[in-house]
Formats: C-alpha cells, sequence, structure tokens
C-alpha cells in the first residue's frame, strides 16, 4: 500500500473504496512492528480500540453514508493525555500501571470525527524536557537522523508522523514542547492559544501554560486537526467561549500586505550559524511573497527562560505533589508515612522530574515566594505587555524555533542550562498565553530541519495558520 501522509489522501482512499479504514490501520501497525523498536515513538498500541473504529467507518462507507472529517485517519496521542482503558504513564515508572476510567476532550473529539487512534506517544517524564531523553522508558531518536534527538517534550509524537507511523498526533506544550519537536522533525506543529483547546484530561505539568496541539506533515492537516479539537468545554474552565474560526477556510486568503514583525532580541549570540542562515532565507522569502516585514522590539525576552522555569517548576511541584503512594501511583513501604512519600518519590520519579519538583518548592516557600514566584509573575505580565504592544503595529511576529538544529543524543544531558536554553525562543509565547506554530525552513546540509516560528495575537489561529500555509506553499521547506 502507497504511504499515505495527509488526511485528504487517507480520505481520498476510503471514500473511493481504493483501501478500507482496517486496511489503512494495519498497515500503520505494520510499520510500527518495523520500525518502533528503533526509533522508540510509541510506548502502547491500542489495536483493538483502532479497529473497532476502523471498521465502525467502513461500514459507514458501505452504507454510503457521509464520512465524517478525520474518517480512518491514523494518529498517535502523547503518553500525558488521558485515553479510556489505555495505559496512559507520562512516560513515568510512578504511572507505570495507570488505566485512565475517562477520555481527555481532545481524544473524545477526534474519535468523534472519525480518527484511529494507534497508541501512546513516548515523552519527557511529566512533559519535562526539551529532547525526549527523560523518559522512563528509553530516548527516543530522531527519524531524520537517528544518532540525534527529536526534541521534547513531544518527541515521541513528532517522531512517529517523520516516520510515517501516523499521519498526524497530538502533542502538549508548555514552553515549547510542540513546537521545538516540529522543528527537530521537519513538521509543522502548533499551539493553540491558552484556552482554545480543553485541557480536560491532560495530565497537569504547569497548569498555567499546559496546551494540547497537534504535529503533522502539512499545514492544511495541522489546521484540521487544530479546527475538531477546538472549543470550549464544560469539563475545563480555563476553555474559552471565543468563537472557533474556519481554519482551513482561511488558509487561502491572500498574505500580501500582512504586516510581519521581527524581533531583534531573537537573533542575538548563541545561535547556530546553519539556523540564521535559514531563518533569513525565509525571512527573504516572506518579502518575496508580498508581505511588509518590519523590525520590532520585544525588550523583555532576555528574561523569558528565567520566568519560565520559575513559574513552571513552582506549578509542578504543586501538581506533582498528588503522587505519594497513596492517591496515585505504587507504593513502597517506609517507616512513616514521609517515608513512604521519600521512598515512593525516589523511586517513581526521574531525575530531571526530581530536579524541577525541588526548584519549584523552594522557589514557593516561605521567604522566597516574593523574590522568585511573585516576581516571575510580575516579568511574565510584562512580556505579554511586550506582545501586546507589537501586535498593534504588526499581524503576526516571525522568529526562529529553535537556536540549535537537533543535537545529539547524550550532548545536553548532563548540562541542565543548555537543555533549557533549547526553549529560549518558545518559551515567550507561552508565558503570555499566544498561539504559535513552528513550519519547516529548509534543512542544514539538506539533512538536519530548520524551523520558523509564527505568534499570532491571542485566538488569532487564523492569522499564524494563513501565514505558515502560505509560506509552506511558497517551497519554504526546500529553502
Amino acid at each position: 500500500m502507497t504511504t499515505m501522509k495527509t488526511i485528504g489522501e487517507v480520505r481520498e482512499a476510503i471514500a473511493a473504496k481504493k483501501a478500507s479504514a482496517r486496511e489503512i490501520a494495519a498497515e500503520h501497525y505494520k510499520r510500527i512492528a518495523a520500525r518502533n523498536p528503533e526509533i522508540n515513538a510509541f510506548l502502547t498500541l491500542c489495536e483493538k480500540r483502532a479497529y473497532a473504529q476502523a471498521d465502525r467507518v467502513d461500514a459507514m462507507v458501505a452504507a454510503g453514508k457521509p464520512l465524517p472529517p478525520l474518517a480512518g485517519v491514523p494518529l498517535a496521542i502523547k503518553d500525558t493525555i488521558s485515553t479510556r482503558g489505555v495505559r496512559t504513564t507520562c512516560s513515568s515508572k510512578i504511572l507505570d500501571n495507570y488505566i485512565p476510567p475517562y477520555d481527555a476532550t481532545a481524544v473524545v473529539r477526534l474519535e468523534a470525527a472519525g480518527a484511529v487512534i494507534l497508541g501512546k506517544t513516548n515523552c519527557d517524564e511529566f512533559a519535562m524536557g526539551s529532547s525526549t531523553e527523560n523518559s522512563a522508558y528509553g530516548p527516543v531518536k530522531n527519524p531524520v537522523a537517528l544518532d540525534r534527538v527529536p526534541g521534547g517534550s513531544s518527541g515521541g509524537s513528532a517522531a512517529a508522523v517523520a516516520a510515517d507511523l501516523a499521519v498526524a498526533a497530538l502533542g502538549t506544550d508548555t514552553g515549547g514542547s510542540i513546537r521545538q519537536p516540529g522543528a527537530l522533525c521537519g513538521l509543522p506543529a502548533m499551539m493553540g492559544s491558552y484556552g482554545r483547546v480543553s485541557r480536560y484530561g491532560l495530565i497537569a505539568f504547569a497548569s498555567s501554560l499546559d496546551r494540547i496541539g497537534p504535529l503533522a506533515q502539512s499545514v492544511a492537516d495541522v489546521a484540521q486537526v487544530l479546527q475538531i479539537i477546538a472549543g470550549r468545554d464544560p469539563n475545563d474552565s480555563t476553555s474559552t467561549t471565543a468563537p472557533v474560526e474556519d481554519y482551513a477556510a482561511g488558509l487561502a486568503k491572500p498574505v500580501k500586505g500582512m504586516k510581519i514583525g521581527i524581533p531583534k532580541e531573537y537573533f542575538g549570540a548563541g545561535m547556530d550559524a546553519g539556523v540564521r542562515e535559514k531563518v533569513e532565507a525565509g525571512i527573504t522569502l516572506l518579502r518575496k511573497m508580498g508581505c511588509d516585514v518590519m523590525d520590532i522590539h520585544l525588550p523583555h525576552t532576555d528574561y523569558a527562560i528565567a520566568t519560565y522555569y520559575i513559574i513552571a517548576t513552582a506549578e509542578a511541584s504543586s501538581n506533582l505533589a498528588r503522587y505519594d503512594g497513596v492517591r496515585f501511583g505504587p507504593r513502597v513501604e517506609g517507616d512513616s508515612l514521609i517515608a513512604t512519600y521519600r521512598k515512593t518519590r525516589g523511586a517513581g520519579f526521574g531525575a530531571e522530574v526530581k530536579r524541577r519538583i525541588v526548584l519549584g518548592t523552594y522557589v514557593l516557600s516561605a521567604g522566597y515566594y516574593d523574590a522568585y514566584y511573585l516576581k516571575g509573575q510580575k516579568v511574565r505580565a510584562l512580556i505579554a505587555q511586550d506582545f501586546r504592544e507589537a501586535f498593534q503595529k504588526v499581524d503576526v511576529i516571525v522568529t526562529p524555533t529553535s537556536p540549535v538544529p537537533a543535537f545529539k543524543l547524550g550532548e545536553r544531558v548532563n548540562d541542565p542550562l543548555q537543555m533549557y536554553l533549547a526553549d529560549i525562543y518558545t518559551v515567550t509565547g507561552s508565558l503570555a498565553g499566544l498561539p504559535g506554530i513552528s513550519v519547516p525552513c529548509g534543512r542544514i546540509g539538506g539533512k538536519l530541519p530548520v524551523g520558523l516560528q509564527v505568534f499570532g495575537p491571542a485566538f488569532g489561529e487564523a492569522k499564524v495558520l494563513r501565514l505558515a500555509h502560505a509560506f509552506e506553499q511558497a517551497g519554504g521547506a526546500a529553502l
């Protein structure tokens, strides 16, 4: 069977009866069996659930019924997103045997649209990392270059799509964890505005930052998946009532005359020369497309990494307190309740999770709350204000996604600061609650992908997708 890379190709084959949904699912499981031992993208497969959904789609075809938008499309789900009856571990030993009794809202909406859920993808433990090397079940390898990382924390989702093991996937983004793996694996990957997609069923890392979003082979497919999972959910009080635009219809709108801001703060020291060359070529292409490109300033950008790691770790410290051997996770008995907590968490959590819990507990502790956490929230407000002021002058903001291409496995595992700096261009939009997409922008040496990042104003997903789609159609990936 010919490899089907897009939603349109799958739906066309099924509608024309060139292939059944069951056959397409089986072909993807065959590819998973062949490649997953090498790249380690999937942790858990759910064949019974997938084939049951595929059979429902095939029954609709046989009955001549109209097909839903994702009919028979094989999808992968990051292992931090709850799936009823399917093991969900957050890539942590402390949730090794956890089977959720319910589905996340995003999963419910995907299956209602006809999607076939193949399984759960590997990630950094509790989504804490930038390389998917922090998984308790082993690192993920980048299908583009097997000696390199796929990015993180949604590295398994990115690798699954890049290796054609799934047509699209859901990841989660707290500080860049969808966009950065998309960039490193050569895929369009999007984070909607905070509140655009329900977080119900997403196992929390940092509740004021976490978001669910899609990765796919094309911007059009990203737009279609986002359209389906977006919108108000009564189960999530942080989900917005703001209307969801028709993202697919908006892709065809012209971008000529669109005002694009280029912040100088994103082009300083520390950027790989190859990344700089490709991103600058991407900006030149945007000019050729008729966009009005102008320089802007986001003056508080330099404080973003420190601010993010104060706020995110503080929220992680609070959220992960529930894993104590009493309420969730395996229990390791100690001589006292405190000893039980200590032994359970010591055995269940990995080094990076422990590091962030300790850091977060410190910044929340008496005597340090005002100096760190409260000040971090004030700087977060300033970063958001920078963006609001910029969007009074421009329609979207364009930056690099990652300062470096995919780095080698093991290269940064013993240097947490260097690992954290991999998110230097993505955390700003996360702190400000804005939508952002990474779209492929050439390859260094014809091999290692580079990502161009597009930020839009709050709930301006349509603008972001329109520019990303136009850039893709203009040949941005081939720069």
